[in-house]
């Protein structure tokens, strides 16, 4: 005889896990995001998503967060005339270089 509440238990897990895997996946930057033309706008943006901006630099048209969130780090380059995100370079764990691949 099936029990409704283990499958209800089961399907309600399972929809927790996609609820919670969404959520972190909404939190997190991504190519072609809009996060502003201005430093305090970009700041802004990537603290509320949950990221310490270490470093930010402006150079070649091109505004640069490096910032940090779950320990890793990542460099965030954002064109400054429309705030979009142009890419995305994770930082090496091992060497602190970018890693190119």
């Amino acid at each position: 005889m099936k029990t409704p509440f283990k499958s209800s238990a089961v399907t309600l897990l399972s929809a927790t896990g996609i609820v919670a895997s969404t959520m972190a996946a909404l939190a997190a930057v991504s190519v072609g995001d809009q996060l502003g033309t201005t430093e305090e706008d970009i700041r802004t943006a990537l603290t509320s998503q949950g990221y310490t901006v270490e470093e930010f630099e402006t150079e070649d048209g091109k505004l640069e967060a490096e910032v940090s969130k779950d320990g890793q780090e990542l460099e965030v380059v954002v064109d400054a005339k429309s705030g979009l995100v142009l890419e995305l370079e994770l930082e090496n764990e091992d060497d602190g270089d970018k890693d190119d691949d």
